[in-house]
């Protein structure tokens, strides 16, 4: 796998109507782009798949199934680690929830010192757009509710647009990771602090997706608000 310095992780489930858009967006950014698609019926393995024959810093892996963003994540992680040299491994949705043009400042604020930069909107500078306020109110109610319970100061423990050293996925045991839901980006960033790491929030704005279906559910919500004590719990007793 012939990657740059810095890959892009673009996991998909039925995301047909963003990701082309998505991936030439990422175009002038400077980094390789893996599409990660969990099978999804509505096509989008098969456009990725015609993306990475047309665009050369496009590769594709494909999932037999829907298990997750954290699973989807962590095949990601393992297959770069593995076959490619790239030194910034990087977290993104694909359906434009975060800007492509924020890509070049995450990156830029490992190569200044950061193991990992977090696109965080509850800093200054950072924020939410087309959002209301019962949506606003739960997003931060989440990150407060896990800062709080695993004793952090980073403001946005949700956020899921990171950019990753690579000697931190390194380090961290990626096997022993469990959560398979938004709950991963929880656990990612408080395994990351744990093990002595420098976190750095860097402010975006999120926008509300305008093409496809949110992947939120009832289950994914009950998955973070359950693993976030068990995870305190773990550190606690130093299984963590």
């Amino acid at each position: 796998m012939s990657v740059p310095s810095a890959v892009v992780c673009l996991p998909t489930y039925n995301e047909r109507e963003n990701l082309e858009k998505m991936v030439r967006a990422l175009g002038d950014k400077g980094v390789n782009v893996l599409v990660v698609d969990d099978n999804s019926p509505d096509g989008t393995g098969e456009i990725a798949d015609r993306l990475a024959t047309e665009l050369d810093y496009v590769s594709v892996l494909h999932r037999e199934k829907k298990e997750g963003i954290g699973r989807a994540y962590i095949a990601a992680f393992e297959l770069l680690l593995r076959e490619s040299a790239a030194e910034l491994i990087l977290e993104m949705d694909c359906d434009f929830s975060h800007d492509p043009a924020d890509v070049p400042r995450l990156i830029a604020a490992v190569e200044a010192g950061a193991d990992l930069a977090l696109g965080s909107r509850y800093v200054a500078g950072g924020g939410t757009r087309n959002w209301g306020l019962i949506r606003r109110i739960i997003s931060w109610g989440g990150s407060f509710y896990a800062r709080v319970i695993l004793g952090l100061s980073v403001r946005d423990l949700t956020g899921g647009f990171k950019c990753f050293r690579r000697r931190v996925l390194e380090t961290l045991d990626l096997d022993a990771i469990e959560s398979r839901g938004y709950a991963f980006q929880v656990e990612m960033t408080y395994r990351v602090i744990r093990s002595g790491f420098e976190v750095v929030e860097v402010p975006i704005v999120f926008a509300d997706r305008t093409e496809g279906t949110s992947k939120m559910s009832r289950g994914i919500f009950l998955e973070a608000v359950v693993r976030v004590p068990a995870l305190r719990l773990a550190a606690l007793t130093g299984r963590l």
